[in-house]
């Protein structure tokens, strides 16, 4: 079996996993993310071994070279899992306009603040003052608990049909804000573990480029789509619209990852882009399909990522379990605090809808590892706090929207999308 047919059986194995732990998980109402997670963690290389190892033939074909073939499936896997995420925000994005984000603006803004220092600064102090930590451990710790997968939430909105409700613009709009304060932190730990000393003119500038990107993508792009449209009718190829909106969104993806943002920001700025088009509806309906192919591979091998011993290692767990607890409370107190005002339900959900670290929580902890900053006994801690906050977001939205309708668009909506329907 040639190597590229036994990467082509992993993603077929992948798929077909993802869609009956879906299945399953409809069934006994839960969120489907939750069923995929875990069928990565079942059939990944820490469990069954289905997936994750590379065969012999690939091994072969790196001249025996055993740990360059590894690190080629896991590039694969990085790159297939990317594209799924990427994909998801772009969806996300083409149903959520600046317009809606603004709305909610000074409410994201301080839920992201806030959602970024009170669990960086109380982190630091459970790991430092409380349990005798070095400065630069406790600092990496802290750097982790700041981070958000938006991924995770984004899915669950989408799911439970509530991605146009005013918590969801909120959380987006504040994951935008947090992705870029989280790089910011990031910048200045990595730059503590690697040269003692962080410098400031370096942090400026790569916070300048962020805000820069952002603001110039969300407001000029935006504002462009809405005065002159996409005017392709006059191109000769099927799709053109769609393929240019494709174009776009791994374009401003890479665009995002090359200035040290996640490149799933690029992508929702895409497709916020694209949301104010003529087009808008028509390429909601050719975006679905690929939507459902690739966003599945993500969570499987995010789940296919974890390895299960490290909740059963002895002397573990209880620091795991506290971090977590940590990890959970102080996003709901931290965005719950940007929050207030609004009544408990919309608190809670926005603090919980920020609270799972994901994927995002296990690059950090990669890094402090590879730096040196923080022992592995500490990163065997960060990545159980990523998952058990990540398997425990889902069903807490699914709980806190229980019984509430889903959002309908206001009169005003309706009346604007009218207006950019496509000509018949």
């Amino acid at each position: 079996m040639s190597e590229v047919t036994a990467l082509l059986l992993d993603l077929f194995v992948i798929f077909v996993a993802a869609k009956l732990a879906a299945e399953l998980f409809e069934r006994i109402r839960q969120p489907p993310v939750i069923g995929e997670l875990l069928a990565g963690m079942l059939i990944g290389p820490y469990a069954l071994g289905l997936i994750g190892t590379p065969d012999e033939g690939l091994v072969r074909a790196f001249h025996g070279d055993a740990a360059a073939a590894q690190e080629a499936v896991d590039l694969v896997y990085h790159l297939v899992a990317e594209l799924g995420v990427v994909v998801l925000l772009f969806f996300v994005g083409l149903e959520t306009r600046v317009a809606d984000i603004l709305k909610v603006g000074r409410r994201a803004g301080a839920v992201a603040v806030l959602g970024v220092v009170v669990p960086f600064v109380l982190g630091f102090m459970l790991m430092g003052p409380v349990l005798g930590r070095s400065q630069l451990e406790a600092t990496f710790v802290g750097a982790a608990l700041v981070a958000t997968s938006v991924g995770i939430t984004a899915r669950v909105l989408r799911d439970l049909g509530v991605i146009a409700s005013k918590e969801s613009r909120i959380i987006l709009g504040a994951a935008v804000l947090d992705d870029i304060l989280a790089m910011i932190v990031l910048a200045i730990v990595a730059g503590l573990a690697t040269a003692g000393t962080v410098r400031l003119l370096d942090v400026a500038t790569i916070a300048l480029q962020a805000v820069l990107f952002t603001a110039f993508v969300a407001f000029v792009g935006t504002g462009a789509m809405r005065r002159y449209g996409l005017h392709l009718d006059r191109l000769k190829m099927d799709g053109a619209p769609f393929a240019v909106a494709l174009a776009a969104m791994l374009g401003l993806a890479a665009l995002a990852g090359m200035i040290g943002l996640a490149a799933i920001i690029g992508a929702f700025l895409a497709g916020m882009v694209f949301a104010e088009a003529r087009e808008h509806f028509e390429l909601e309906q050719q975006a679905l399909p690929i939507y459902r192919f690739l966003v599945p591979f993500f969570f499987v091998i995010t789940g296919s990522q974890v390895d299960w011993r490290l909740f059963i290692a002895p002397g573990l767990i209880t620091l795991a379990l506290s971090v977590t607890l940590l990890a959970l409370l102080t996003k709901i107190i931290g965005c719950g605090l940007g929050m207030l005002g609004a009544p408990w339900r919309n608190v809670a959900i926005v603090g919980i809808g920020m609270a799972p670290r994901g994927e995002v929580g296990l690059i950090v902890a990669s890094l402090g590892l590879s730096l040196g900053a923080i022992p592995q006994d500490l990163f065997n801690v960060v990545v159980v706090m990523s998952i058990l906050t990540t398997l425990s977001v889902p069903p807490a939205l699914r709980l806190l929207y229980a019984g509430q309708p889903e959002t309908a668009l206001s009169p005003e909506d309706l009346a604007d999308q009218a207006g950019r329907l496509p000509d018949m």
